[in-house]
């Protein structure tokens, strides 16, 4: 948790599974001033559904497995996988950005120009 504190100063709020009650939460709000909330799936699940802010983790975790090289855990070194995530991420940002510049604005006013 210090690494964190010290390399993402701005995090205020974590969303975190069942798993982590306890211990990590009070650990993160007493000692690091960040709020730990956890994800609680509704009462009396039967079935799929999804859980709030859950997804966003699962979604994530999907675009990653994309990438050969993240898809299984065979990076050796933390530092050469931590490098890997951030490529990726960085690809699919740089992907949407480049799709939103090169969407045109109008279709209709696109056409009746070509036609000038």
């Amino acid at each position: 948790m210090q690494w964190v504190r010290e390399h993402c100063p701005r995090l205020q709020k974590i969303w975190a599974d069942d798993a982590y009650t306890g211990r990590f939460v009070e650990l993160a709000q007493t000692h690091y001033q960040i709020e730990v909330e956890i994800t609680h799936p509704p009462a009396g699940l039967k079935g799929f559904q999804v859980v709030p802010r859950r997804w966003v983790v699962e979604r994530t975790f999907a675009w990653l497995n994309l990438y050969r090289r993240l898809y299984k855990d065979v990076e050796y070194h933390l530092h050469s996988a931590d490098t890997m995530i951030y490529l990726a991420m960085s690809h699919l940002m740089v992907r949407r950005l480049a799709r939103l510049r090169a969407a045109p604005t109008n279709s209709l006013t696109s056409r009746t120009a070509s036609k000038v």
